[in-house]
């Protein structure tokens, strides 16, 4: 309820944007939304704590009890500065005055819309019918079997929209008079929100040290650094794509090249494309011609059928038809090899203009199998004819940037429990098909029997075992605790497969519980950017080591680094926890000498990490303090996830993380954090606690704390007693003739190496004080005069005063004062003016003059209003007008607003009528429709 008090600064905010061009972004006391932020040199608009791209819309959100304004819609529109730099500029307006007038009588508003409908018809039905089919195909594929392609069983996978899974064959180019490369990449995508993550492999080329992604037009859209290693894998992120590239992206208009920097300067490039084999492909090869800078290449994406042993493979190939022959098909043939014998032959067509070609090789027989799964089978690919061309490679199992890992925990056991132990572990696939991995347990309730990779059973009773690590298995530690380290030499195809597609199990059997004490689902977590996961193994997070230990069903690992900068990367993973609505999830990270200091009075070296998305959560840290950093560097560090059945600690584990960062987080730039949304210092349970707490932003702040707020950092805030008062940032009076403003400060500071030569109108009003340029209204205004800024989109702001100094050419604005007042209950004689006045019949001293406008104990200030103790009103928020659901009133001098209560409905497709606060059911409101007619009738009758 008290989130409404951000409201309280909408005039502040609104004139922090007027303040010349060094306030950004229009200032809305927006929500914070937990999205990456924008990285330096990246053209958008910041607004309300998150970067949106150019030609990006949205809805503003004011948080609680507010909502979002789904009838305002912000547009970040590209902008071009007089130097021709594009930048973004954020633009709202009200959507309301667009809606088409419906054509019946009694029109209904949907939730979550901000235009009217009838509510005739069953369109509402049709939407909750596709939404409960939706959800039970989800539901039914966790019950089958492994043998049908469509079961998927983690809850990410089955979601997962095989459209954003794009892919690249990268050959040398071949349309210059010299060919650059001999080179063959095979480049996959996966797009995710605006990240576009990529895994690369190459073969016939030396390593690559920079990739670079071109535009539609042939123009440098990205470039990425590729870092020193000894391998033939290239993992990186595209972050925060700009609207335009994404279209771009999905319409196949993307290219991506790579080039290395020996002295051949070698350099190959291919299209970007979509692909729906992507999401089912577990084995592929990279198909390269033994010719020397032929620009021949290709890639073939294989998966094994659900129940017969059928291998699919669709082939990409580059450079197999010269481009003049156009559509002219040329036949090839596709062979199976092993050690170049011939095992299987298949006879085709292609053309330049459609090189590609999906078939099936029937029915391996066991020997097949088992070279395929020892990555010694050879496709080849071979032109007929005279001049015969051909490309070929070794099939193995997908190579990706991915991490195979496994949380283990009792609550995912065959019979669930809750022990309070966990299981890890990690795996790497080779090429030949050996499965390394490393398995760690702990806070188990008896000694470990059984170690197993295992399938889903078929049934109950009877487990489906296809490896046993046991004997790998080493105790350690105290009871219960132990790991495993080793490597299955002899995986087959099918398993492979299975593995790939996030089909397989660990399980971990105890004495006390011989089939299962822990168990959990071998996943593919998709690669995001953190390396540390790819460099290290995860620490384990268990019930057993929260003080006092709980008994939990839940487990976890987390992976944990700090780079150069002294920012500390995370990312955790959790298994075992309820689904139940009320489960809520965050994490902490905690410095104590001794895990027993935790307590619910403790707030030294604690950090709030992150909320949790499923079973994620991933972050970078970036003002660290110095405590808190030494505590990573001795181990005495912990990681703990709370719950809201267990707020104390459902899950913990120690963090050692050695680092020489002696002087602290060096995060000057807050602007370049991928995920900043760590602010918090003290615990908010705590927090809740305190009486004098101010709620801001969706955040809990101490009483007398100071704080920069997400909406706009070049404001300050502080909490007195409950109440937010939030001011901008004072800068200091400059003597010096010419100033610049720096893109990552508040204040603008002297100009010391000035050009002779000025050619922006800003630079132009600094070198002639003829007048000044205000960004606001993009105009000129004469020495010494005076005017109230206007601030696109939302007009004058009546209580700024601006003013030009002639001297030095600086557009000075600050807030209007409004002088005190002697009356009892000054009024706004206009809803336009910014300070009230005595009415003339009204003006009665005040004693001790202590009941000033903007002073008194009992007044309340709501935005550019005063309001007197008791007095209710509903709020108006700009470009919506009053929220008449919504009531504020003034408790002595806090301001407290409240929506208003609805009643829960239990129909599934509610509707909300013109001038009503609350939804009501479809069929309610038809019914009473009828009934309104028929007493509407009856009158008519009596007439």
């Amino acid at each position: 309820m008290e989130a409404s008090r951000a409201l309280c600064i909408l005039c502040c905010a609104f004139l922090a944007s007027a303040l010349g061009s060094r306030l950004k972004t229009p200032a809305l006391p927006i929500q914070p939304e937990r999205e990456p932020m924008i990285s330096k040199g990246l053209s958008g608009c910041s607004f309300g704590g998150r970067f949106y791209s150019l030609e990006d819309t949205w809805h503003p959100d004011l948080g609680e009890p507010f909502g979002v304004m789904h009838c305002v819609m912000c547009h970040c529109e590209p902008q071009r500065s007089r130097r021709g730099k594009v930048f973004g500029k954020v633009s709202c307006r009200n959507m309301k005055q667009d809606c088409p007038d419906p054509t019946c009588d009694d029109p209904v508003l949907l939730p979550g819309h901000c235009c009217k409908t009838c509510p005739k018809g069953n369109s509402g039905k049709k939407e909750a019918e596709s939404l409960f089919e939706f959800f039970q195909e989800k539901d039914d594929d966790l019950h089958k079997s492994y043998n049908d392609r469509s079961y998927i069983s983690s809850e990410e996978n089955s979601n997962r929209d095989s459209a954003a899974d794009f892919v690249a064959v990268l050959t040398g180019v071949t349309d210059s008079w010299l060919p650059s490369s001999s080179g063959v990449a095979r480049a996959r995508f996966t797009l995710a929100r605006t990240s576009l993550t990529f895994s690369i492999t190459f073969q016939r080329m030396n390593r690559p040290s920079l990739i670079t992604f071109l535009d539609s037009d042939g123009n440098t859209a990205f470039e990425f650094r590729v870092p020193q290693a000894d391998t033939d894998m290239i993992c990186g992120v595209w972050r925060n794509l700009p609207k335009s590239h994404l279209r771009q992206l999905e319409a196949e208009q993307l290219h991506v090249s790579m080039t290395t920097a020996d002295n051949k300067k070698e350099e190959i490039q291919g299209k970007i494309i979509k692909h729906r084999a992507l999401f089912a492909e577990t084995f592929s090869a990279i198909l390269t011609s033994d010719e020397v800078h032929s620009g021949m290449g290709g890639i073939a994406m294989l998966t094994l059928s659900d129940t017969e042993n059928n291998l699919h493979f669709i082939l990409i190939l580059q450079g197999l038809v010269p481009h003049g022959s156009s559509s002219v098909k040329v036949p090839v043939r596709v062979k199976l090899l092993y050690r170049q014998h011939l095992l299987r032959e298949i006879q085709a067509n292609i053309s330049a203009d459609d090189s590609d070609l999906a078939e099936v090789l029937a029915d391996l027989n066991s020997r097949e199998l088992f070279w395929l799964s020892r990555g010694q089978l050879q496709i080849s690919v071979e032109t007929e004819g005279q001049n015969s061309r051909q490309v070929s490679g070794f099939i193995s199992g997908k190579r990706s940037c991915d991490t195979l890992q496994s949380v283990m925990s009792s609550g995912s056991a065959l019979t669930p429990g809750k022990t309070g132990g966990v299981g890890s572990a990690v795996f790497t696939l080779h090429h030949n098909g050996s499965l390394d991995f490393q398995v760690l347990v702990a806070g188990l309730s008896s000694a470990v029997v059984g170690v197993t990779i295992e399938m889903k059973p078929r049934r109950r009773s009877k487990r489906s075992v296809l490896y046993d690590i046991t004997a790998d298995f080493s105790a350690a530690g105290e009871r219960g605790g132990g790991r495993a380290m080793g490597s299955c030499g002899r995986v087959e195809a099918r398993h492979i497969h299975m593995l790939l597609q996030n089909e397989l199990f660990v399980n971990i059997a105890t004495a006390e519980q011989q089939e299962s004490e822990l168990r959990g689902q071998i996943r593919m977590l998709p690669y995001n950017g953190l390396d540390a996961r790819r460099n290290e193994l995860p620490v384990p997070l268990a019930g057993q080591f929260v003080s006092p230990p709980v008994r939990t069903g839940a487990a976890g690992h987390a992976w944990v680094s700090v780079d150069e900068q002294c920012h500390l990367h995370y990312e955790i993973v959790i298994n075992g926890l309820s689904n139940s609505e009320d489960t809520s999830v965050n994490a902490h990270l905690h410095g104590l000498a001794e895990i027993g200091e935790m307590d619910d009075s403790s707030t030294n070296h604690k950090r709030l990490l992150t909320g949790f998305y499923g079973q994620q959560a991933q972050g970078v840290l970036k003002d660290i303090s110095v405590e808190l950093l030494r505590h990573l560097d001795e181990g005495t560090a912990y990681i703990q996830v709370s719950t809201k059945m267990n707020p104390r600690g459902e899950i913990r584990g120690r963090i050692h993380v050695p680092n020489s960062c002696e002087l602290g987080s060096r995060g000057e730039v807050v602007e370049e954090a991928e995920f900043d949304e760590l602010v918090f210092v003290r615990d908010p349970a705590e927090l809740r606690k305190d009486p004098h707490t101010c709620f801001f932003e969706g955040e809990h702040h101490a009483h007398g704390s100071q704080w920069t707020p997400q909406y706009n950092t070049c404001f300050t805030c502080i909490c007195q007693k409950k109440t937010v008062i939030c001011d901008p940032v004072i800068c200091p009076a400059l003597s010096c003739p010419h100033t610049i403003q720096p893109e990552d400060q508040c204040c603008p500071i002297c100009d010391e190496k000035k050009e002779s030569k000025q050619t922006s109108a800003v630079e132009k009003v600094e070198e002639d004080p003829e007048g000044c340029y205000f960004e606001g209204d993009q105009k000129m205004h004469a020495p010494g005069t005076t005017w109230h800024p206007f601030v696109p989109p939302f007009g004058y702001i009546k209580c700024a005063v601006c003013t030009c100094k002639g001297s030095t050419g600086e557009v000075h604005c600050e807030k209007l004062t409004c002088p005190p007042l002697t009356c009892s209950r000054p009024i706004r004689r206009n809803p336009s003016d910014c300070c009230k006045e005595c009415p003339a019949e009204d003006t009665p001293p005040l004693e001790d003059d202590e009941m000033m406008q903007a002073d008194g104990t009992r007044h309340c200030k709501f935005g550019d209003n005063y309001y007197q103790n008791s007095e209710h009103w509903h709020p108006r928020v700009p470009l919506v007008g009053e929220m008449k659901c919504i009531t504020c009133w003034c408790d002595h001098g806090v301001t407290k607003c409240q929506k208003k209560q609805c009643p829960l409905l239990s129909c599934s497709n509610p509707i909300r009528r013109e001038g009503k606060c609350c939804p009501e059911c479809i069929e309610d409101f038809m019914e009473k429709e009828e009934m309104a007619k028929m007493v509407e009738k009856k009158k008519n009758w009596r007439h």
